[in-house]
């Protein structure tokens, strides 16, 4: 039989003893039209991106799934009946992965700072990885940066040019101011 991995959204006022009794009814829809769950993990409330249906936080629940597709057909249609699921997705898969998934992976083990070295586990900017100047562009003021910026430009004071010869303009003024 086919095996995939599906994923629902489950609206955030709705309780996590409510989300796992929704969880057994859909597992009893897939064993009910031959098929079976391998495994079903509850990942929490999280937070969305972007609101879906006035929510913006929701319960995820991943399900590995055994079965044909009827039953995973007729799954994801009771979900898009019920009010309570809000989002779903459903990839057929080559094989189920073993061990807990990667969201229950990450929650367990590191500390968040312990991902990027440096300042403040953000990669090691003395500004904590924001990018940009934080203090809009002074940068005379912080340390260290003085000796970057390049030397002012200065000017030679302009000269002009004395010559023995007079210029054609200076020999029409003469001869003006002679003629007079």
């Amino acid at each position: 039989m086919p095996l995939y991995e599906h994923v629902f959204l489950v609206r955030q006022d709705v309780s996590s003893a409510q989300v796992e009794t929704l969880t057994d009814q859909f597992k009893t829809i897939v064993g009910e039209n031959g098929g079976s769950i391998a495994k079903s993990e509850y990942w929490g409330l999280k937070s969305l991106t972007y609101r879906i249906k006035k929510n913006r936080k929701a319960h995820y629940s991943l399900m590995n799934i055994d079965a044909p597709h009827p039953a995973v057909a007729e799954m994801e249609r009771q979900m898009q009946l019920n009010e309570d699921v809000i989002r779903f997705i459903t990839l057929r898969v080559d094989e189920h992965e073993e061990g807990p998934s990667a969201m229950m992976r990450s929650r367990g083990g590191r500390d968040r700072d312990d991902r990027k070295p440096g300042f403040g586990g953000r990669g090691g900017d003395r500004d904590g990885g924001r990018g940009g100047d934080r203090d809009g562009g002074r940068r005379d003021d912080r340390p260290g940066n003085r000796d970057d910026r390049p030397a002012p430009r200065t000017e030679a004071p302009r000269t002009e040019a004395k010559s023995d010869e007079p210029s054609t303009t200076d020999s029409k003024t003469e001869t003006q101011g002679d003629a007079s």
